[in-house]
């Protein structure tokens, strides 16, 4: 009930300010349970898709949204209820397995089911590696992947922008991906990393991003380990009795200055919402 009275005030607004661009709407099922797979391009993605699609569309987002304390706490696990978040625990293990089961129950209801297989926000606008969570539910449920991808997305609200720009956005859904020719074999972990890269293909082909063969997770952990670099490195050529008169006082003290000043490129402040489901499987996983 709260997520339609989300969607009703939401909508108008939505709508009206940013203008999205649908294509592909009439490839979602009116009726029955299906895994909508899209590229992550900002934080309003969650909101964005929802917004568009006439069905109830569950995504998962972590479980720190739903526990905060005081007032904002509980205003935030509130809006995230109300617009089909799931809690789920990132920390691996066995709460990788809880959150594919919680992805299973919302299919088994017929309803709808939201993943980004990239596992977070792409850092630069491409398209990073997909992980394998998003085949597990898929062979595991015998549901069709509906590949969708969203545009300009990180234009209106890119990473650590809390109040999101007016630009148009576009969402384009693909036609269903039938993988019932590997049923049973949801535990192979070849299979599942074959049906993983086609799903990324096919949102690629509608997203026209580049594709990076690496986890975004891991280009954000290199993003992050380079600026640490940067800082430190700038730190060690600063002079510690100069002032800004002696900072500015030429081409290489000027050039420390602008190092000193770059943003980081690390992971974003804000977390992510709608994580995708685990990576690949360890190897005896198959076994």
């Amino acid at each position: 009930m709260l997520y339609w009275l989300f969607k009703a005030v939401l909508y108008p607004v939505l709508t009206s300010l940013f203008r999205p661009e649908v294509k592909g709407l009439e490839h979602v099922p009116l009726t029955g349970p299906a895994v909508l797979a899209s590229n992550h391009l900002s934080v309003s993605d969650s909101f964005f898709l929802p917004l568009v699609v006439p069905r109830r569309v569950s995504f998962m987002a972590k479980a720190e949204y739903f526990t905060g304390r005081g007032v904002k706490g509980r205003l935030t696990a509130g809006f995230f209820k109300g617009i089909g978040q799931l809690p789920v625990d990132r920390s691996g293990g066995k709460a990788s397995q809880a959150a594919i089961d919680l992805a299973l129950q919302v299919l088994d209801r017929g309803e709808l089911f939201g993943i980004y297989p990239e596992g977070t926000r792409s850092p630069d606008g491409r398209l990073y590696r997909g992980k394998t969570g998003v085949a597990r539910v898929a062979l595991t449920s015998g549901v069709p992947v509906l590949p969708v991808a969203m545009h300009g997305t990180d234009v209106v609200q890119p990473i650590g922008r809390r109040i999101p720009r007016i630009r148009r956005v576009g969402i384009t859904i693909g036609a269903p991906l039938d993988f019932s020719r590997y049923q049973g074999m949801e535990n192979d972990r070849f299979v599942l990393r074959s049906v993983t890269d086609e799903i990324t293909y096919e949102i690629m082909r509608l997203s026209n991003q580049e594709y990076v063969d690496v986890y975004a997770t891991t280009m954000k952990d290199r993003l992050s380990a380079t600026a640490k670099e940067r800082r430190a490195a700038a730190k060690a050529m600063k002079p510690e009795t100069a002032g800004p008169e002696v900072l500015g006082a030429g081409p290489t003290a000027d050039s420390t200055t602008r190092r000193a000043h770059e943003p980081e490129l690390g992971p974003e402040e804000l977390g992510d919402v709608g994580t995708a489901l685990p990576a690949d499987p360890p190897a005896d996983a198959a076994r």
